[in-house]
């Protein structure tokens, strides 16, 4: 009996060892990879007015304004190993150059000063001496980098970044930064990374041409100095005096956030107003599917009930209602009720990780390089745009984004009516959402990188509202990551964050209804919903369509 209950107690163990094991199998990526963003550590900071941050390869280095001290922290349990004296008396942000610490100061060694005037310094790690002294080349530095020739600083006065040289202060280069209250900044070895205490973001940024790529909330509500650890991001609050270690360059393609709960009922109306009969109508609308921005929580109604789902060479369905012999003064109505849940979905791109154009399938080629009398990709006005705004490049993510950005250098939003050809609007330089689609969408084909459009009922401020304007917008496919929700005319802004919001980020504030690479046997080129018919001589019909937009709470 003793040896068959140490046998079965064993072999209980060995279960559970196995159960623990493939657990932790499961489990570990997820704690691994996690999301963008996603704060997987902190500690609170060893004083409570915390400005630069930066990491020296075996410590995290903290400043502080009020206590004039410099803290190397240990990463692991984020206990105090040392501190140094700050230069001056109102130090900022903190960088690393391999051998020494850089601390940006803006009232330049002088407490009272009443006017800024930044100043670098260089200090030995070990006991805090001046080795350097350089004159910033902004007023109020903030942030301050390394790049390992050049240092970097941000100013949230004038709202830059700079990049300048160690010796003397001279300016390499210099761009707008993301948003109006820079904060942070560090360098990851490819990209700079900049906290703003405004948005309460973390950008990522390209440090040649200053485009934001990568958008993600702040850990904190005032977030400031930020520092790389060769795999995390680390940033410090200066509200909450807490220290965060971030997750970037995860697996995860896209974050789902902030939920609403909604019923939409859409209405297309054909008046017959004569004074002839309507011999026959056909009227389409778009039925909406499930998309990474929504997921339809119930069955779609119809009033009165379609005479048949029809699908068209988009793969986009739509419910038919056919009448005939509409009679003067008649009207003939027809509704969808969708209930659903919209999020806000952003996209977290890196360049590097999107594959070459070889990669893309040759069925999204076929499909969506597709030339036609809207697009006219080989237009010269089209060609000769495409080399301007890409010379020589191969890389599908930067092959779209400097499209996005010529296109919307080159163009101011108006909505005049009418649906113009790309050439067309291109050369004119002003259009509606759609004719920005068109035109987005006939510069990425002509690259060779897939491109459609999507068309969708928006929310109009309130959370009940009515919208009879909608909104469309362009996706890309970006091999390895598939496709992606970019919105030229919503770009169209001055900051380089606004600009980049609306390049893989979708509010809740949309149902999508309709997919298409541009013209079909059904939708055409509209989108929500589309009429066909057909009359007797002299008379006059009336379309109008509308949405009534309901939060619901459940």
């Amino acid at each position: 009996m003793a040896g068959r209950i140490i046998k079965t107690y064993n072999n209980c163990s060995m279960i559970k060892r196995s159960i623990v094991f493939f657990s932790l199998l499961f489990i570990l990526p997820l704690l691994v990879f996690g999301i963008t963003g996603e704060i997987m550590q902190s500690f609170n900071t060893p004083a409570s007015f915390p400005t630069g941050l930066t990491f020296d390869g075996k410590y995290l280095w903290l400043a502080d304004r009020k206590t004039d001290k410099i803290y190397a922290i240990d990463k692991e349990s984020g206990e105090v190993v040392k501190s140094i004296d700050t230069p001056a008396y109102w130090p900022m942000g903190l960088t690393w150059d391999g051998k020494a610490i850089w601390n940006a100061d803006v009232k330049g060694g002088i407490p009272l000063a009443e006017n800024y005037k930044g100043v670098i310094y260089q200090l030995d790690p070990k006991d805090g001496t001046i080795l350097k002294t350089v004159q910033s080349p902004s007023k109020r530095p903030r942030g301050l980098a390394w790049d390992g020739k050049y240092l970097w600083c941000c100013d949230n006065a004038s709202d830059e970044i700079i990049q300048f040289d160690p010796d003397d202060g001279t300016t390499i280069n210099s761009f707008k930064s993301p948003a109006s209250d820079p904060q942070g900044l560090t360098f990851d070895g490819k990209y700079i990374w900049v906290s703003d205490r405004s948005k309460n973001e973390i950008y990522m940024v390209d440090p040649q041409s200053g485009c934001v790529i990568i958008i993600f909330e702040a850990p904190g509500p005032y977030t400031r100095g930020l520092c790389y650890d060769g795999e995390f991001l680390w940033a410090v609050d200066y509200q909450d005096d807490k220290l965060y270690k971030i997750k970037i360059h995860d697996t995860e393609k896209y974050q789902r956030s902030n939920e609403r709960k909604s019923k939409i009922t859409y209405t297309h109306q054909t008046t017959n107003f004569g004074p002839g009969k309507v011999i026959t109508l056909d009227v389409h609308l778009a039925i909406p599917a499930d998309r990474d921005n929504q997921t339809i929580t119930n069955t779609i109604r119809y009033t009165p009930d379609y005479t048949d789902i029809v699908t068209d060479k988009w793969g986009q369905r739509t419910a038919h209602f056919h009448a005939d012999d509409l009679e003067m003064g008649s009207i003939h109505e027809v509704q969808m009720v969708t209930t659903f849940t919209a999020y806000d979905v952003r996209y977290f791109i890196y360049p590097e990780q999107v594959g070459s154009l070889d990669n893309i399938p040759t069925k999204i080629k076929e499909q969506y390089l597709e030339n036609n009398a809207k697009y006219q990709i080989n237009h010269p006005v089209i060609q000769n745009a495409l080399k301007e705004a890409l010379g020589q490049e191969t890389n599908p993510y930067w092959i779209a984004r400097k499209l996005y950005n010529y296109l919307i250098g080159q163009m101011y939003y108006e909505m005049v009516g009418g649906w113009n050809t790309a050439p067309v609007v291109l050369e004119r330089g002003n259009g509606s959402c759609s004719e920005y689609s068109f035109v987005y969408i006939s510069l990425c084909r002509a690259a060779g990188l897939p491109a459609r459009y999507v068309g969708a009922i928006s929310l109009r401020g309130d959370d009940s509202s009515m919208d009879d304007v909608f909104h469309r917008w362009v996706e890309i496919y970006l091999p390895d990551y598939g496709w992606i929700p970019v919105d030229p005319s919503g770009g169209d802004k001055k900051s380089p964050r606004d600009q980049a919001n609306s390049f893989g980020f979708l509010k809740n504030q949309y149902l999508i209804t309709t997919q298409s690479g541009g013209g079909s046997e059904t939708v055409d080129w509209t989108y929500n919903s589309n009429a066909f018919w057909t009359t007797e001589p002299k008379t006059n019909v009336v379309i109008e369509y509308f949405a009534d937009w309901e939060s619901l709470k459940f």
